[in-house]
């Protein structure tokens, strides 16, 4: 059974840190790219970060870049988003989004989300 978890959420105060963790199973995320998203209440879907299959690349919203870190460990099968400097407005759902594009289809698969809130 495909499955991505994403743990590593809670309550932290404002300039305090979180470890996110997607833990992927049912598949190998070696060839998949991965993406960390955020939903806060009333506001659209944004994306966070994004790491490519090898790890090689990576891409930050403008609102992360510099206190947040996407890492992806293909033998643990599990990618990262070390997240510090928290503000208030970080607080938001977070997922986690394994993609792969081959010529015959694509694979998409999507958590279920773990919770940040940021105390000011």
């Amino acid at each position: 059974q495909v499955q991505l978890v994403e743990s590593g959420g809670g309550l932290v105060q404002a300039g305090g840190s979180l470890r996110l963790s997607c833990a992927a199973s049912g598949f190998t995320i070696s060839t998949y790219a991965m993406i960390w998203y955020r939903q806060a209440p009333g506001k659209e879907r944004e994306l966070v970060a994004a790491i490519s299959s090898t790890g090689g690349i990576t891409n930050y919203a403008d609102s992360v870049k510099g206190r947040f870190t996407i890492s992806k460990d293909n033998a643990k099968n599990r990618v990262y988003l070390q997240m510090n400097t928290l503000k208030p407005e970080d607080t938001a759902v977070y997922y986690c989004e394994a993609i792969l594009r081959t010529t015959a289809r694509d694979y998409d698969y999507w958590g279920q989300g773990t919770q940040v809130t940021v105390s000011s």
